[in-house]
């Protein structure tokens, strides 16, 4: 659940440099970006820069989408370099003030369970999970996390499966079970003579580093680029080379549906659309040194949008509304 950052060949510093000279030309976007600048020193090992980062965001005059996030991720960073007290006053806080949203709670959790807390981190998971799953035969992807992890620690601490469990199970698409690769007896076949339980166990670590890999080796979604009406109609007046893209607006998001789902049953994952406006594009075409009139440039706007954090997941959850902003749920518009 933390933020997304490239897997290998990374100079971990410079990206966390080149994103922190991002956020102030983008302050709007500030949190989204020092976040990720954030995991970055993380990784290069620099945590008390880190902090320096969390601290930043923590006290900026402007308020943040989800400052218990950041108070999260501040205190996973915080016990990893001996400031365990001050790590676990920040947990306290963070459970205590009930947060809406399961990164807060999957980063606390996954904190104490690091440590061994398995108790505690089970009792962390439970907690956010009956605040956030009303209807557990039913639970929002963005809670699978927190049931994922809810499974793990349960099957370190060898407790029975309850309902979640079941469900936990029943979301995992991988063909290695959870109990196979939550099992805490794992790590003693590395040392076995047996080469079929070598192999197993082979096979049960690529299953999960191949979903690691997959996780970690896209740092935004894949984007499509929506332009509301008025912007289209703006935008084809002001740059009428563009019209050829853009043959009506009705053309634009049945294109935009149509591929998202070429898209996922082709097998890319992480979709999502950024929303577009004619003053935003211009300001980009200048950054880029190029005109707007580029049709090439449509997809390097779509691209930076993304990094920026504009991107919203494709397809909207059951009974959402339809990313076309009709009002409609998806269902009932382009998801019909």
């Amino acid at each position: 659940m933390r933020p997304d950052t490239p897997a290998e060949n990374v100079d971990h510093n410079a990206e966390a440099a080149r994103l922190e000279r991002a956020a102030g030309l983008y302050p709007e976007d500030a949190e989204h970006l020092l976040l990720q600048a954030a995991a970055h020193r993380e990784l290069a090992g620099d945590r008390p820069a880190a902090t320096a980062l969390y601290d930043r965001l923590l006290s900026s005059p402007d308020p943040l989408e989800d400052p218990h996030l950041v108070r999260a991720l501040k205190a996973s960073n915080l016990w990893e370099y001996d400031h365990e007290a001050e790590a676990r006053a920040i947990i306290e806080g963070v459970r205590a003030a009930a947060p809406r949203h399961p990164a807060p709670w999957v980063i606390v959790a996954e904190s104490l369970e690091s440590h061994d807390e398995l108790e505690a981190a089970e009792e962390t998971f439970t907690a956010g999970l009956r605040l956030l799953v009303a209807d557990a035969a039913n639970p929002p992807q963005s809670t699978h996390p927190l049931l994922y992890g809810r499974h793990r620690v349960r099957r370190m601490l060898g407790a029975p499966h309850d309902e979640w469990d079941a469900v936990a199970d029943s979301l995992h698409s991988s063909r290695v079970s959870l109990d196979e690769l939550h099992d805490p007896k794992r790590i003693w076949s590395l040392g076995s003579d047996n080469p079929a339980e070598l192999e197993a166990e082979i096979s049960r670590l690529r299953a999960e580093l191949g979903a690691y890999r997959e996780a970690l080796s896209r740092p935004f979604p894949v984007a499509v680029l929506h332009w509301p009406a008025p912007e289209l109609d703006e935008l084809v007046s002001a740059y009428p080379t563009l019209a050829a893209e853009y043959s009506s607006h009705e053309e634009h998001l049945a294109t935009i549906e149509a591929s998202l789902r070429e898209l996922s049953a082709s097998g890319t994952w992480n979709l999502g659309i950024v929303t577009g406006t004619v003053p935003s594009y211009e300001a980009f075409a200048a950054s880029e040194g190029t005109s707007p009139a580029d049709v090439a440039l449509l997809p390097q706007y779509a691209t930076t949008l993304a990094a920026r954090g504009r991107a919203v997941t494709w397809p909207p959850e059951r009974g959402a509304a339809c990313w076309c902003g009709s009002g409609r749920a998806y269902e009932g518009c382009h998801g019909g």
